[in-house]
């Protein structure tokens, strides 16, 4: 199989094409580096089974000499903004690199009649439904961020392209994906923070925000194992691990991984870390764990891997 991985410098897409490497196929990777980096990928390099281009994939030129040179098997989409909380600041962002960027790539798999798409989509999605328990079937969708809005459109986007062009697609919503290499996100920041000052931490809301943290090598399990589980009407699938972390346990963690102590947190105020963001949900994963699926990790001990990986020894 040839697979076109759309994204693919980035932290998800770059673990991506290991796992696709691994398997044996080809992987084509197109990436531009305004989020990825060419370090995710430059142990790649000398794998002939491996292609870089360096393109803007919302450009729709850029996608188009890609597709007709190498006319990909298999698309996997992940080319987006994922820092939610930047995009908050400037909501063309997620026009640009994720609706638009949805867009012109199936225009390319129209174009040159290439059926198979997986698309990594996201909880935010869903909007904030408070007690509500979010599965595949919930309705009245109702993202309260840009970036959850761009990726609903670009949901829509897929099903029609899907049913016009008799492609088989599949979908992924999930949460806060962490592991190593992260380059953003509140680990991330709190790494930062605390080598900047060891003994205050600014943390974002009041701390009480608790969400599932799924760790990557979790999720890229269940890309492989579905990848070819695609559906003209688009096979659509949440995909998450057990329990959920507070923001304020992840200080904890990230203190005690790091040996501090007495550190002094500075809560911002809100429940919110910022507007549009959702500070709790409750997220059902019953439909993927009967395909065979599940989490090896928990939401407290993917936290406390990928904090032990991104610390600078």
């Amino acid at each position: 199989m040839k697979a076109l991985v759309i994204g693919g410098a980035g932290f998800i897409g770059s673990h991506l094409c290991e796992a696709l490497l691994a398997e044996g196929s080809r992987v084509v990777c197109v990436d531009d580096f305004s989020l990825g980096t060419a370090d995710n990928i430059s142990h790649l390099s000398e794998n002939t089974d491996f292609i870089l281009y360096e393109k803007d994939a919302s450009v729709l030129k850029n996608l188009e000499e890609v597709f007709e040179k190498e006319h990909p098997d298999h698309v996997f989409h992940l080319a987006a903004n994922s820092d939610i909380q930047a995009s908050a600041l400037n909501p063309e962002v997620e026009y640009k690199n994720t609706y638009t960027t949805t867009f012109q790539i199936l225009c390319c798999m129209r174009k040159f009649k290439i059926k198979k798409l997986f698309f990594a989509s996201t909880s935010a999605v869903y909007g904030d439904k408070k007690d509500v328990i979010l599965d595949e079937n919930t309705s009245a969708l109702s993202p309260v961020s840009y970036y959850g809005a761009a990726k609903l459109g670009s949901e829509a986007l897929i099903s029609a392209f899907s049913y016009m062009n008799d492609m088989e697609t599949l979908i992924f919503r999930f949460p806060n994906v962490i592991g190593p290499k992260l380059t953003h996100g509140v680990i991330y920041d709190f790494l930062r923070k605390l080598e900047k000052d060891p003994q205050r931490l600014q943390i974002l809301g009041n701390g009480e925000q608790t969400k599932p943290y799924i760790y990557v090598s979790d999720l890229i399990d269940a890309i492989m194992l579905l990848k070819d589980r695609g559906e003209r009407n688009p096979a659509l699938y949440n995909v998450g691990t057990k329990g959920a972390t507070s923001v304020t346990a992840i200080a904890d963690i990230v203190c005690g991984e790091l040996g501090l102590s007495d550190v002094q947190y500075d809560y911002t105020g809100g429940q919110g870390g910022w507007k549009g963001d959702v500070p709790k949900f409750r997220y059902c994963t019953d439909k993927i764990q009967s395909m065979g699926w599940s989490a090896k990790y928990s939401s407290d001990e993917a936290v406390r891997k990928a904090v032990k990986n991104n610390i600078k020894r």
